[in-house]
């Protein structure tokens, strides 16, 4: 206990390792919302797997800090441990596996009798994934269009998310299969049920298709 208090009046580490999570984080948003990437995002995996990325930097960042002052042996443990995560562990997102790690390595913070690193991280994860959570990802795939009038209904659906306030992300259109895919940000005060009565209601009845959704 007496090393865990003391830990809080290491003021150098302490604002080493929130320097070093916020620059592993700035970093690691630069990747993963990197512009070539975004133009290609057609699934709700690959909208998510841009935050995992930002939250895997922390998670580096807790680790790096660890090992550069708790030796070698912290780090084993760390992969250790993320191993058993991602192998004996099903979540339904990956989203969920790098809060898992995280809340982990807080875990083994507190373990090691590092309460100040444990509160610091916990502090600065709890803002990230605020940060990153302040939207709502969905994705919405409007089938029986008729191939003809498939680009026209593809924008009305596109125009009416746009005006409630949702950022699109990707649109698949398939003629095919007759049906279109859209990929977006929708504000969390944005109810789905709100949502999806708006397009059943405004999108005219020519271009409407049948419309399945996907929400993480």
């Amino acid at each position: 206990m007496r090393a865990a208090m003391a830990g809080f009046t290491d003021v150098d580490f302490l604002l080493h390792t929130a320097f070093a999570l916020l620059l592993a984080s700035t970093l690691g948003a630069i990747i993963a919302y990197h512009p070539a990437s975004r133009r290609s995002v057609d699934t709700l995996e690959e909208v998510e797997a841009q935050k995992v990325f930002v939250l895997y930097a922390a998670i580096g960042a807790i680790t790096g800090t660890m090992v550069l002052k708790y030796g070698t042996v912290v780090g084993f443990v760390v992969f250790g441990i993320g191993g058993l995560i991602r192998f004996r562990t099903d979540l339904r997102s990956a989203a969920m596996t790098g809060r898992l790690i995280l809340v982990t390595l807080i875990g083994l913070a507190c373990g090691l009798q590092l309460a100040h690193l444990a509160v610091l991280a916990t502090i600065f994860g709890f803002v990230l994934i605020a940060l990153l959570d302040a939207t709502v990802t969905c994705r919405i795939v409007v089938k029986h269009l008729g191939s003809g009038s498939l680009a026209t209904a593809a924008q009305a659906y596109r125009s009416l998310l746009e005006r409630e306030g949702c950022r699109v992300l990707g649109e698949n259109k398939s003629f095919a299969k007759e049906q279109v895919a859209l990929v977006f940000h929708a504000p969390r005060r944005l109810a789905r049920e709100q949502l999806a009565r708006t397009l059943d209601a405004e999108v005219p009845d020519a271009l409407k298709g049948v419309v399945d959704w996907e929400v993480d």
